[in-house]
């Protein structure tokens, strides 16, 4: 009996490994080659590949900044309302902490309700320490901690297609939207309803 029902949990794991769609390997210039457990404001743990399937404007901040990080979130948020509000769910704006150390979720959380940020949309995570280097590089942002324990930083904006790859890059930052990036935005989400389309979804 024992035998038969061990035969029927392998026959079982089996049909569902083959039923499982299989993922096409990523591109090699994909950010998501590096491997990144990131806590977002609501407190869940997930590795930022999750993000995959959907274009990403990724950038890094920290909480505690007064002045770059809040232009920061304006540019971010000036490229969603720059965009028409049914194309605004199909862009995701991650923004990356470079101070894990004091940016818990609680403190991610409250830049997030100040600032209303659409949760379905705004993701706020920090990374493991040990990370955020390695985090910084392959988005090609710059920091150094002071003394103080604030940053000098990178205030840039990056656009990931899908599949992980830098397409755009942006410095500037505020409320006024870089009208070049802002393209590159809306070239990547026709390109995406276009694909869409064409799989008839």
């Amino acid at each position: 009996m024992k035998r038969l029902a061990m035969l029927v949990a392998l026959l079982f794991a089996a049909a569902t490994l083959a039923a499982a769609p299989t993922q096409t390997p990523l591109p090699r210039d994909s950010v998501y080659q590096l491997p990144l457990r990131l806590i977002d404001q609501h407190g869940k743990s997930w590795d930022w590949r999750s993000k995959r399937g959907k274009p990403q404007v990724v950038a890094m901040f920290y909480t505690s900044c007064q002045y770059i990080c809040p232009l920061i979130v304006d540019s971010g948020k000036a490229v969603e309302h720059a965009l028409p509000p049914a194309d605004r769910d199909r862009l995701g704006i991650l923004l990356i902490s470079m101070d894990p150390a004091r940016d818990d979720p609680a403190a991610l959380k409250a830049v997030a309700d100040k600032r209303h940020l659409d949760p379905s949309r705004w993701s706020l995570a920090s990374p493991q320490a040990n990370d955020v280097r390695s985090a910084a590089g392959v988005l090609g942002v710059r920091y150094r901690q002071l003394s103080d324990g604030e940053f000098n930083h990178t205030s840039a904006l990056v656009l990931i297609d899908a599949e992980g790859r830098v397409i755009a890059k942006t410095e500037k930052v505020g409320s006024q939207v870089d009208a070049e990036f802002l393209a590159e935005v809306r070239k990547m989400i026709t390109a995406k309803k276009t694909n869409l389309k064409g799989r008839g979804n």
